[in-house]
């Protein structure tokens, strides 16, 4: 049976109840939807654009997607599936240019994205979200933080009077505080959820079998280990010396708990003004002890190979200028050079590899038409596995990894990925070998079999990693263990969050409802207060030529990613310029530059002496530098004499005639940008211009500069005074009756002024 809907293809979309029901419910709510990998989620999304693009045929509908290889999947499934112009449907990604995505952007109907792409076209305004009547948020789960979709839920929530959106995803996490931020940060209203074990899913779920083996680590490999552990707890003791630890057990030793020391070294080397010698030795020997520590887990774990490997690269940066003193100290020690020698002699494969290949091959024997993917955390073992794999008779592997470049693996471009996933879909490759890269979202339904090359701690990733197979017939994962060896704990861990989450999921559908109805209120009598105050504001008088007119802003390229720009760019009158600054933060006109430092930044610039160069060229590059200071606790983040805070700030007021706001978040900082250039730019008809070194001031900026130095004169005032006279020499040579004239000017600001031009040079004598 396929599904009958107006704008789908005929007899080319299998019809499933659940599916149908999920759509009908969020076609007037901004909805969730949690679906277990393989269910179609997609198909959803489908329904709704579908339904959205007959209801409202001026709007346009955004169709959100994490990394380009998923977003092209998705437009090649609307156009596989949708009955449009597909004219209409258009892919943006960052290889189309600017002005072409604008041009698109007016043309279509339908626009498939990554956020990053969006997000960049909100702020530099190529595109308007008030024309949109539908977005679809795919792998949902990701909208916290700093990422593209919470900032794109924002300006959509905040500029549409009726937004709707649909967020997708497999797997939300087994943390019931992150999914409601998820759902508060794009303006969820309803949740649909459904498990394998629902009645209206259950008959659409495939066998999934799964197997973990279990592999035994070589007797050869035992005395490496016991070398490079040897050397870790050299380096345990050094930080038990130094009261860092209490104990210097390698049982009871992980990664997190390395990571966990990293933190509390670095917040008591932070904590000090002058922190002793011995704080940052122990800086360095926790990052030695982790570095041995990611040793052993790889020779356990991946095998000899990718052990010999990431010691190699770290021989190399330890000889470079960049080098750690970690990194040199490791490199060096005894221990770890007889460990690697003993290492090079070595020729025992780690039993993973025939485990793979035995598995691969016995899956290539019962159908040679299968599709397999086997997973590994490293690009290094993927080569490795790939090479090995190759030997199998009918196999035909292929490897998948991501864009990032490194000194030894150039990486495979969107565009290199998209084409792989073609061929591994046509036939042409069998076997994807792949990285992390290929857990989130790949469609490839005729997937016989997963293997993982180890287990990973996270829930959300063992899922997707799952997922990849069990969609359309039985499927079958095995997942290889190291016995003894941080697999085990990963393992355990990624079952013990996955049960976690599924029993909430379970539990929690009607209170997650609950919660979600709860701040969807709050967060409507919010944006009702919000544009009472917008209203409010709106009555208040202007100056002259001051309207509705935007307000410009140019924001360092450094600073393009913040939090402020998002928050500058949500206000619908304010144009964000991203450019390369070569001083200060922010160009509010032709004579404000702002440098914007958190609490910690202005600390530690504060200490290493920067934070006054920074001031330096800020003075000497605008005529009314501003310095915002960001962040709360500044006398109490860090262990430094108030004094010393007190005097860095009295001398930038002081010494540099810097002008010093201090704002709790980046949303004050936002609001208090957005006055002063809307002061300066309407009011004062300041245009933005960029500083680059010491100002140079027009003659009328000059004689007005000068005219503000004088007592309860402002810039208007200046302006006045200087219009009325003609000069500043017939300013001077005015009597008490004559400046009063002027309009703002009252008898005893003018005897103020009088006084203030006659009086003889005042030096103020230092007291002895």
């Amino acid at each position: 049976m396929f599904v009958k809907k107006e704008l789908i293809k005929p007899d080319a979309l299998e019809r499933r109840d659940y599916q149908i029901n999920i759509a009908k419910q969020s076609e007037e709510q901004s909805t969730l939807v949690v679906l277990p990998t393989g269910m179609g989620k997609t198909v959803v999304a489908l329904l709704l654009i579908a339904h959205h693009l007959k209801k409202n045929k001026d709007k346009k509908i955004l169709f959100l997607a994490p990394t380009k290889p998923l977003a092209s999947q998705h437009f090649r499934f609307l156009l596989r599936f949708l009955e449009v112009d597909e004219a209409k449907i258009t892919l943006f990604t960052g290889e189309v240019s600017p002005k072409k995505r604008k041009q698109l952007w007016e043309d279509s109907t339908i626009v498939v994205s990554t956020p990053q792409v969006i997000e960049n076209d909100l702020v530099n305004r190529r595109i308007d979200l008030k024309e949109v009547g539908f977005i679809v948020f795919d792998e949902v789960h990701r909208a916290v933080g700093n990422y593209a979709y919470v900032f794109i839920g924002e300006v959509y929530n905040n500029q549409v009077k009726n937004p709707l959106v649909l967020g997708i995803t497999a797997s939300p996490g087994n943390d019931v505080e992150k999914i409601l931020e998820v759902c508060k940060n794009i303006g969820i209203k309803h949740i649909e959820i459904r498990t394998k074990k629902d009645l209206d899913v259950k008959p659409y779920i495939q066998e999934l079998k799964i197997h973990w083996k279990e592999v035994e680590l070589p007797q050869d490999f035992n005395r490496v280990v016991v070398l490079l552990q040897k050397a870790l707890s050299k380096r345990l003791y050094d930080l038990k010396d130094l009261k860092i630890i209490e104990s210097a057990s390698l049982s009871l030793l992980n990664r997190r708990r390395l990571l966990e020391l990293q933190s509390i070294i670095q917040s008591k080397i932070r904590s000090e003004l002058n922190p002793p010698k011995e704080l940052f030795r122990a800086a360095s020997i926790q990052n030695a002890a982790l570095k041995l520590y990611h040793g052993i887990e790889l020779l356990q774990t991946q095998g000899i190979n990718a052990l010999l490997n990431y010691f190699s690269r770290m021989g190399r940066e330890a000889k470079s200028k960049q080098g750690s003193k970690a990194s040199r100290e490791v490199i060096s020690d005894p221990l770890v050079v007889e460990a690697l020698a003993y290492a090079h002699d070595i020729s025992v494969q780690h039993p993973k590899i025939p485990a793979v290949k035995e598995i691969v091959n016995h899956q290539l024997q019962l159908n040679a038409k299968s599709k397999i993917i086997v997973f590994t955390n490293y690009r290094a073992t993927a080569s490795y596995v790939l090479r090995e794999l190759e030997e199998i008779k009918n196999a035909k592997p292929v490897r998948f990894v991501g864009q990032a470049k490194t000194q030894d693996d150039k990486g495979l471009s969107q565009k290199d990925q998209i084409g792989v996933i073609d061929d591994f879909r046509s036939g042409t490759y069998n076997i994807l070998v792949a990285t992390s890269v290929a857990e989130e979202g790949l469609d490839i339904p005729a997937t016989d079999l997963v293997v993982f090359y180890e287990p990973v701690p996270s829930e959300i990733r063992s899922i997707q990693r799952r997922g990849r197979t069990g969609r359309q017939m039985t499927g079958k994962v095995v997942v290889l263990i190291t016995k003894g060896t941080a697999d085990e704990g990963y393992h355990w861990s990624a079952k013990r969050k996955e049960k976690q989450m599924i029993r909430q999921l379970e539990l929690l559908r009607a209170s997650l409802q609950n919660k979600i109805q709860g701040f969807s209120e709050q967060s409507s009598d919010s944006l009702k207060q919000k544009n009472a105050v917008n209203e409010s504001q709106a009555t208040l008088p202007l100056e002259k030529n001051e309207s509705s007119s935007e307000v410009k802003i140019v924001v360092d390229n450094r600073e393009s990613r913040s939090k402020i720009v998002r928050f500058l760019a949500v206000k619908q009158e304010v144009l964000v310029e991203s450019k390369q600054l070569e001083v200060g933060d922010y160009v509010l006109s032709s004579r404000i530059g702002v440098e914007r430092k958190e609490v910690d930044d202005f600390l530690n610039s504060m200490l290493n002496g920067r934070l006054f160069v920074q001031m330096k060229n800020l003075r000497e590059a605008y005529a009314r530098p501003v310095l915002i200071l960001e962040g709360e606790d500044l006398l109490e983040r860090r262990n430094i004499n108030h004094n010393a805070i007190f005097g860095a700030l009295s001398s930038i007021v002081v010494d540099y005639g810097i002008a010093v706001f201090q704002t709790k978040s980046a949303r004050e900082t936002a609001d208090v940008l957005y006055v002063m250039a809307r002061r300066e730019q309407f009011r004062d008809q300041k245009e933005v211009a960029i500083r680059s070194g010491k100002v140079a001031m027009s003659l009328g900026e000059q004689q007005r500069f000068i005219v503000e130095g004088l007592p309860n004169v402002s810039a208007v005032l200046a302006k006045r005074l200087l219009s009325h006279f003609g000069s500043i020499y017939a300013l001077v040579n005015a009597n008490v009756e004559e400046l009063a004239e002027v309009q703002g000017i009252g008898k005893q600001s003018a005897e103020q002024i009088y006084y203030t031009l006659r009086s003889d040079y005042e030096v103020k004598k230092e007291k002895k």
